[in-house]
Order: C-alpha cells, then structure tokens, then sequence
C-alpha cells in the first residue's frame, strides 16, 4: 500500500499521477474501515479526499497552518500528518480526537469542535505571521453550513488587507454564489482551466517586460478583463469585500484542485477558493444518505448497517414531549441551529412546519430570536446541545433574563458525550446558567422527571433551561425514590449518617455507592434534584438535617456549580456546623474524549470510588 510509506505530507508531493488515484483509493478505504469500527464522521472525510491531498502538494504544513472548521473533517489530514498508526486509537480513550487537536499534533495549528470559527483563527495566525515577517500560508477550510454562522461574516469583514490567506469554501449541499446565464457558467470555466492561467501568466510575462509601458499595459488589460467580466456576470458577496475569487469548480478533481491552489498561493492575496464536493464519495451508502452518515456510532460495512441503539432516547421523548404539546397550545413554537434531527425535533417539524424555525448554525442568533418571540406571547423552545448553548451566553442574560421573558432553553446531551471529547462534553451549562439571576434549571433523568420539568416550563413566566443526558435513561428501579415536589429522596438504613445530594444521569451511581455502603454499615440518604436552580434550601435542610456528613455529587464543573451553590448557602447560614461536606465534581479542567465508564473512572464518579471517599469521609467519626 503507497500508505505504508507516508508519514509526512512532504511524501505525497512527488507521486505519480497513478499512485495518486491508488492513493485516494486507500485514504477512502482506510477511513471508512475505521469509522466502521469507532464511529465517527464518514460522509464529510469521504468527500474532502481530493482536497486534503491537494492542498497537502500544493502547501508545505506546518510551515503553511492549515485550519479546519469544526474539524471533524479532518480524518485524511490526520492520516498523512504521521497520525495513521493510530488511526484505529480515533475517538478512543487516550487515542486521537475526532477533532483538530493543537497538542496532538504540530499539523493542528489551531483546535475545533464548533462552527464558524476557522476564518477567524486564520485571520489571527496571518496577521501574527506578518508580524513575525514569516511568509507562511494560512489555509482555512471551511464548510457552506458554516456560513450561517454569524462569526464567519465577522471575519470575512476583516480579510481583504490580509495576504497569503486562503479561505477554502467547501460547499456539498447549497451555491453561495447564484449562477447568471450560460456565459457566467462559461466564464467561471474559462477562468479556472489551464489554459486560462498560462495565458494569464504568459501575458504578464512578455508584456510586463516592455520597459516603461509594460506594467501599464499589463493594467490595462486586468481592468479591461474585469470591466468585460462585470457584463457577464454579478460580482459576487467575496468580491464585493476585495477578495479574490476562484470557482466554483469540482472539489472531487484532485488535478484541477493543485492547478487553482497554485493559482491563488502565486497571487498571494487573500482568496477564496469555492469547491463543491459529494459527500460519502466513494461508500455507496454514504452518497446515497448522506446525512444518515455525517456522525454513526459504527457500521457494517457490506450492508451499511449502522449500529445505533433501537432504545428511546432522551431526545426522542422531548420530540413527543413539544409536539403533544403543540397540539393544544398554539403559541408553542420550536427552534432550532440546523439541529432538527439531532434535538428530535424533527416530529414538530411536520406536524407544525409554521411554527418549525431552523435558523442554521447561528446559536447567538437563535436565542434572541426565541426571545423575540417570546416577547410577543409565543412559547419558544430552543432545542440546542449544551456544549453549542455555550455560544449564546450573553443572550441568555441581556435577550431573555434580563427582557424577563420566558425563552425555553432544550439542552440536550447535557454531562459527557463519550467519545466526541472535550469540545462537546455538557458539563458547563450549569455554572454559566447559574450565574444569570431569574432563570431556572431543571435536569431530569428520567422520562417522567423529564415531563415534569417541561410542564413546570410551559406554565412559567421566566427563562427556564431544561438539560438532559445523551443517549437514554439509566435503568433502575425508582419506585424507591419518595417525591416531595422538585425532589425526592430515598434512604439506605435508619437514621443515616450520609445525605448524598445529586442530580442527572449520574443518580444511579450515586444509589448504588449507597447500597454498597449500606453493605458497610454507613446509612445513607439519596437526594435527588430535578429542579437545580433555585434550589430549595428549606427541604434540603429539611432531609439533610439528622446527618453529619454531606456528600455533593454532579457531573459537572465544580467551580459555579450545584455544589458550589449548596456548600455557599448552607455554610452562610451556619447548618453545615459540625458536619463534614465533600464535593465530587469536575475540578478545573477539560475531559477527553472516551468512553462514559472511563470518563467516570478518571473522575472520581464511579461507584466504588464514591462509596470509598464516602467511607474516608465519615471515619473520623467512629
């Protein structure tokens, strides 16, 4: 396998034009095999081969810094960076991201995970490679579903003084750029072929070289060129703001992709080079469902069968949970930031196309749009993941919290997210949320606490977040649990000695710690939380009250967190005298990308390890 021997983009620069195709052949299969096999994103690598390559021939990385929007399309960038021996690592714990990755490699020159930030980045590392008198390449990559993010506009406002800037806009699905007529078809043509660039540079070459009226020459035709070009065709959104533009031409022509690279590396200025690719190019099954293959947790790869769970998810039950809703209350209305599959609202979006808004990738956006319309009497409901609500923080607070109108924020795949790793893990939500004064949190873990959550959100006259976990409830028995309105409680032994308070998917741990201490000889009383924020802190006393050890477990960040909150207001009013209290969360870092159990493991959240911090705990008083 030509593979075999590449271990540096520098290998791929001299190869034949048939051990380029054969090369393209392997990167396709390699990636598909491994996808198969940790899951990942398929369709989006499968349709950037050509590019990856090229742009690997044309440009020297690290030297030039290649920067790849949200990242997940960079399976092939990884394999020909010296990353292949552990592509099978991808996604795993202690393995390879599933992102660009700065500490993973020296050919990640800046991370991701979410959208719309390339551009900006590569504004940011050209401007200090100017400044460091370095004439390396910027290279940002970036996809047309990027392009309703506003950030993308932000950065594109501040490129046109910028040289050696290349914005790659890799569009699979939508034209940016309207096409006028068949001569604007045969002018782009024309514009991006061979031909056309060695007349170019021929032409500057033999007339620039005219003494005294060469130069001027050379200027004029550029300007009669352009004039004849304005006739023909509508100058387009990049051109308007300076930037040169090349395309759009066939992303899947490795060939003709070098030839217009090369094109815009010799101009120097800051271009755009538009591309249009097929996604799942080259996996029969990925081209035809393209979507189905954007993000798989496996597959087989004869019949194409992905192996994703048959259980009701938690996003599921929030599809049932708006549309039965909506169906008696005309003023519910759902949005969301080109998530409607991901967020289950896909249901609502049939049933209610008219009060169905998918704004696109544009989370800040979003937000006070909800809270538009929430200004007028409607029921908004914006379904997000945790992870992307972080963008929209100071909407929250100015658009919504401080308006006092009452946004409904859906956070799904709130706690870990396994594999996709530290970029997308929902662990911040409740500390950013619980800096906002009149906002409410609630955090089910099941589908009845869930159902109560949204009808407490439905009724309310003010924000309120509902957050809840990926994948589908964790099964155990909970008809122990006594409710006594936003929580409930259940005991392990007489008189305990331990109140554990959590909240979340992390409950069942929590109960089975208590059983195993119970074993012990430590009683224990669970408390769980649906309702986080505000916290009522007269039935925590209430439960807590006969204990001496408090014990606060989330799955989350501790700074700002439930338990920061919980430890803050019990100590101010003097009821944590003479009990010991310990908060197991997340301490100040990011966590990787890795299995659940594993992520649990590494902090502290299993159940032998709280039952054994527990028990160091309540030592002192025996």
């Amino acid at each position: 396998m030509i593979l075999d021997n590449i271990n540096h983009p520098n290998d791929i620069k001299n190869l034949t034009q048939p051990e380029l195709e054969l090369l393209l052949d392997e990167l396709r299969d390699t990636v598909v095999r491994i996808v198969a096999k940790t899951g990942g994103h398929l369709a989006s690598n499968l349709g950037v081969v050509e590019l990856t390559v090229a742009l690997h021939r044309v440009f020297d990385s690290p030297a030039d810094k290649i920067v790849w929007d949200v990242g997940h399309q960079s399976y092939i960038h990884k394999i020909l960076t010296g990353r292949n021996p552990r592509m099978d690592t991808l996604r795993q714990y202690g393995g390879l991201s599933g992102f660009t990755k700065r500490d993973e490699s020296e050919h990640d020159p800046f991370g991701a995970g979410h959208s719309s930030t390339s551009i900006s980045a590569a504004v940011g590392i050209a401007s200090a490679n100017k400044l460091d008198g370095n004439d390396g390449f910027t290279i940002a990559v970036v996809g047309d579903g990027a392009f309703t993010g506003g950030m993308i506009y932000e950065a594109l406002n501040n490129c046109s003084d910028k040289d050696r800037l290349i914005i790659i806009l890799n569009d699979n699905d939508m034209s940016i750029s309207p096409n006028v007529g068949g001569m604007s078809r045969y002018f782009r043509r024309f514009r991006t072929t061979a031909r056309y660039f060695r007349f170019k540079h021929c032409f500057k070459r033999i007339f620039g070289a005219i003494p005294l009226i060469g130069k001027g020459l050379v200027g004029i035709a550029r300007r009669t060129k352009n004039g004849f070009k304005r006739l023909l065709v509508t100058e387009n959104f990049f051109e308007v703001l300076g930037l040169s533009y090349y395309g759009p031409l066939d992303g899947n022509n490795e060939k003709h992709l070098e030839l217009v690279l090369n094109e815009a590396k010799n101009d120097k200025k800051c271009s755009v080079v538009h591309i249009c690719t097929k996604k799942g190019k080259g996996y029969s099954y990925a081209e035809e469902k393209p979507d189905l293959y954007h993000s798989v947790s496996g597959f087989d790869i004869e019949s194409g069968e992905i192996k994703n769970g048959l259980k009701k998810s938690f996003s599921d039950c929030f599809g049932e949970i708006i549309t039965e809703a909506a169906q008696k209350d005309k003023d519910i209305c759902a949005v969301t930031a080109a998530m409607s599959g991901g967020t289950g609202l896909e249901s609502f979006e049939g049933a209610f196309p008219e009060r169905f808004f998918d704004v696109g990738i544009a989370e800040a956006h979003a937000l006070t749009f909800s809270a538009g319309l929430a200004s007028q009497g409607k029921k908004a409901v914006f379904a997000v993941y945790s992870t992307f609500f972080q963008r929209a923080y100071d909407q929250l607070l100015h658009d919504a919290a401080l308006q006092g109108v009452p946004v409904i924020l859906a956070l799904d795949r709130a706690g870990f997210v396994a594999e996709d790793g530290a970029t997308h893990h929902g662990v911040f939500d409740v500390a950013v949320i619980n800096s906002i004064p009149d906002t409410d949190i609630y955090s089910p873990e099941s589908f009845e606490d869930m159902r109560y959550a949204f009808g407490k959100a439905f009724s309310g006259s003010r924000p309120v977040a509902v957050r809840y976990p990926k994948g589908s409830p964790e099964e155990y028995d909970r008809s122990i649990f006594k409710n006594i309105g936003d929580m409930c409680f259940c005991d392990f032994g007489s008189y305990p000695s331990v109140a554990i308070i959590t909240y979340g998917k992390i409950t069942k741990n929590a109960l089975l710690a208590a059983a195993e201490l119970y074993k012990s000889g430590i009683n224990t009383r669970v408390i769980k939380l649906i309702c986080i924020k505000p916290i009522d802190f007269t039935k925590i006393t209430m439960l807590a009250g006969g204990t001496s050890n408090l014990y606060i477990l989330e799955e989350g960040i501790k700074t700002g967190g439930v338990g920061d909150v919980i430890a803050s207001n019990l100590s101010e009013n003097g009821f944590l005298e003479g009990k010991r209290i310990r908060i197991r969360a997340i301490n100040d870092s990011f966590i990787s990308h890795g299995s659940n159990e594993l992520l649990y493991k590494e902090c502290g959240f299993m159940p032998e390890q709280i039952a054994a911090e527990i028990t160091e705990l309540v030592k002192f008083e025996r």
